[in-house]
């Protein structure tokens, strides 16, 4: 029986790379972490800190992080914990550092990512905003050339189309304010003609006309696309789409969470793409990270986080003078 190498390809991480150089380069955020009490969220956002990336404050349990630390060798003597019971408390107090402007980051710990959202979208305490607040991955394919968003498959279920307008315009948003240009743009759908049979074909649609009217600005969109058709020139041309995003997309717009969800961890786990996460919409960025990822991946979500905490900063200085 032959066996299968597993070895990623060459160049895996390169994208992530010049994410993290990127943000070294900015100022350190100020960045709340919510519940780090196991060995993965500790050890993250301990490394974050070391690579100048963040500035940490623990919110949780102390006497869990202090054994959590312990147990594993890391040294939290630099950092501040605020001491809370539980985790509810701790995203309560965190959402609440945020609004008192003692943060610029918010990071998801050990805790599960349903008890952290419902402090963040509170409607008395919480931390929205006049946007829907949407997830994006930020993904690292070594088998594509670019870096690629895939919004939303974490936050947002089935998304009307006002839903849609936020969430196209967030990921826009994020992806030029990290320094990554202006972003080709593609509406996923099953296929690539609009249909009243699939309405995420109509939806698709109506976004790019959005676009054209000046409803969502930044980036060139076009819809629907099937995805071969969106990230493969070659399947593109066979289907005669003539389009500046067709068969070189940046960012995947998929029409709702469980084809999101699917795509985003197809491509991790058989094309061994990294996926970094981060949650848009919100006063401030939220770090959200799994319990899976790897060093680098969290790494990679506080420097894509970081870089959007200082470009905001850079706008509100503009702004006022």
């Amino acid at each position: 029986m032959t066996e299968i190498d597993s070895t990623p390809p060459q160049g895996t991480h390169e994208k992530y790379e010049r994410l993290i150089a990127r943000a070294k380069e900015a100022p350190s955020a100020r960045t709340i972490i919510v519940h780090p009490c196991d060995e993965t969220s500790l050890r993250g956002a301990i490394a974050a800190a070391e690579a100048d990336l963040i500035i940490p404050t623990f919110v949780g349990p102390a006497h869990k992080i202090d054994a959590v630390a312990k147990a594993h060798g890391l040294d939290i003597s630099a950092y501040e914990i605020l001491d809370v019971p539980h985790s509810d408390a701790a995203a309560a107090r965190a959402v609440e550092l945020i609004r008192e402007a003692k943060g610029e980051l918010l990071m998801k710990g050990s805790l599960h990512t349903d008890e952290l959202m419902r402090a963040v979208t509170s409607s008395t305490t919480g931390l929205r905003t006049e946007r829907r607040i949407s997830h994006v991955f930020v993904m690292d394919v070594p088998t594509y050339p670019e870096t690629l968003f895939v919004t939303d498959a974490a936050i947002n279920i089935a998304p009307d189309l006002d839903a849609k307008r936020d969430i196209v315009q967030n990921a826009i948003d994020l992806f030029v304010q990290v320094g990554l240009g202006t972003p080709r743009v593609a509406i996923l759908s099953a296929v690539e003609t609009v249909t009243s049979k699939i309405p995420s074909t109509i939806d698709a649609a109506a976004l790019c006309k959005m676009a054209e009217r000046g409803q969502i600005t930044g980036g060139l969109l076009e819809g629907p696309l099937a995805f071969d058709n969106a990230i493969d020139r070659e399947a593109a041309k066979i289907k005669g789409i003539a389009s500046p995003v067709a068969g070189h997309a940046q960012i995947l717009v998929v029409p709702n969470l469980e084809a999101g969800n699917m795509l985003a961890k197809n491509l991790t786990f058989l094309a061994r793409a990294d996926a970094a996460g981060i949650v848009l919409g919100a006063r401030v960025p939220i770090i959200l990270t799994s319990r899976a990822d790897s060093l680098r991946t969290r790494l990679a979500s506080c420097a894509v986080a970081v870089l959007l905490a200082a470009a905001r900063l850079r706008a509100a200085a503009v702004k006022h003078g």
